[in-house]
């Protein structure tokens, strides 16, 4: 079967940065919904699309492609006494942003009485390099397709 919209597409992939950092390595296969749902990065869809079970794949994936180019708008400074105690550099909190969408925002620094937080992906505005494997491509069920999402091993559960 060729990936096409509304298949449930399984792979394998590793993610690294372009100086070959190693940032992600899916040691567990993962499957997504194919065709515009949002479940994967969208040059991974736009690679994938017409391909079968078995193709191999290394890709270079432009920040449009990937977590999307850094948007500065995302940046935010809130007095510090507006959060719990033991906020730390690093952490991640949810928040809405300007239009009431969730969003999440991770702990940049904290100077002073001042939190600084940024919204953007941790890698946004990265160039990522990807070596992918489809292990399987099936077809969506009409669950899959109405939720979004594909279900099941490597999915997700409900």
């Amino acid at each position: 079967m060729k990936i096409c919209k509304d298949s449930v597409v399984t792979l394998s992939f590793r993610a690294s940065d372009t100086q070959g950092n190693l940032l992600e390595y899916g040691k567990e296969p993962r499957a997504y919904l194919h065709g515009g749902y949002h479940n994967t990065l969208p040059g991974i869809e736009k690679a994938l699309e017409g391909q079968e079970k078995g193709y191999q794949a290394r890709l270079v994936l432009a920040p449009e492609d990937a977590f999307g180019l850094r948007d500065e708008s995302l940046l935010r400074s809130i007095p510090k006494s507006s959060f719990p105690p033991g906020v730390k550099v690093g952490g991640q909190l949810e928040g809405r942003d300007e239009n009431g969408r969730e969003q999440v925002f991770t702990v940049q620094k904290i100077k002073g009485d001042t939190v600084l937080l940024d919204g953007n992906h941790p890698l946004a505005g990265q160039t990522l390099r990807l070596a992918v494997t489809v292990i399987d491509v099936r077809p969506a069920s009409a669950d899959e397709i109405r939720h979004g999402h594909a279900h099941g091993a490597h999915g997700h559960r409900h």
